[in-house]
């Protein structure tokens, strides 16, 4: 991925019922982020070598569990790797659920 010196939104922004949600990639803590304004609601942390970006681990802040903040986060990854032509290894239980229950992501896989 390339560098970037402040955290980026990853133009994925949602409108979730009363929320107004935005996935942003912040390098810096190598990691993307789902913010309902400046809250960090659900963060996925990630490692890159090459073109492969392996995702270990996804969390939802307790409060806000429940609600698909982890799949909208999820969308956002994806799109942001799809758009930068990367692969992903989901490593994370729950990230290797969600794109096994999504056909639409297979192609993302990782070799």
């Amino acid at each position: 991925m390339e560098a970037m010196s402040d955290p980026q939104p990853t133009d994925d922004t949602t409108t979730d019922g009363a929320f107004d949600t935005v996935v942003i990639d912040n390098p810096a803590e190598s990691r993307y982020e789902l913010r309902i304004g400046d809250e960090l609601v659900s963060l996925a942390d990630y490692r890159v070598a090459g073109n492969v970006v392996t995702i270990p681990h996804v969390e939802t802040r307790p409060s806000h569990g429940g609600r698909g903040f982890a799949a909208l986060l999820m969308d956002g990854v994806i799109d942001d790797l799809r758009a930068r032509s990367l692969t992903i290894r989901p490593s994370c239980p729950y990230a290797a659920a969600y794109m096994r229950d999504r056909p639409e992501t297979h192609d993302l896989y990782a070799a």
